[in-house]
């Protein structure tokens, strides 16, 4: 039975696991992404979304609180002076998985952990922010100018025809 299993023990006593994390994500926000394995991986998502949320509101409380689960001041600073000014408008979701197949020595299932914003591969840029279009019919004054534009396109269509008929008699057809 599952009662009470609220996370990841990662096979580690309670200090250890946390020491681990604390280690973990001061490597990612220094290095912006880290390999490891797929559970260590899933074990940092969930520590340290919370703790770069935390550091979107520049305030003490806000870093003596992130300081305690970090325990490295440079790292803290880092945090709250260009991470959280990368992830400002961004509601979560800061950390993105990717799966990258299997360890050679164990065959442990590895993966890279990075922070979103710092990737530039995957960033676009400019397209996220779509121009939005109504779904209105134009005005007939619209129109009538609209089939204006078209018959004076279709009447130099006309006087190219005879020349297409010229053409076609060339070839003995």
């Amino acid at each position: 039975m599952r009662h009470g299993k609220q996370n990841n023990h990662l096979s580690r006593t309670d200090s250890h696991r946390r020491a681990m994390l604390a280690n973990m994500a001061s490597s990612l926000i220094l290095h912006k992404r880290i390999t490891t394995t797929l559970a260590k991986a899933k074990a940092l998502r969930v520590y340290v979304e919370p703790i770069i949320t935390k550091s979107k509101n520049d305030t003490t409380h806000s870093r003596r609180t992130v300081f305690s689960y970090l325990q490295d001041k440079d790292v803290v600073t880092m945090l709250f002076r260009e991470v959280a000014e990368k992830v400002a408008n961004r509601p979560g979701g800061y950390t993105r998985i990717l799966k990258m197949g299997n360890r050679l020595g164990d065959n442990a299932s590895m993966a890279l952990i990075e922070l979103v914003d710092y990737n530039e591969i995957y960033k676009t840029g400019e397209a996220a922010v779509e121009k939005k279009t109504t779904r209105r019919r134009g005005s007939k004054a619209k129109k009538a100018d609209a089939t204006s534009v078209e018959g004076k396109v279709d009447s130099p269509a006309v006087e190219e025809t005879p020349a297409t008929d010229a053409t076609i008699d060339e070839k003995g057809e």
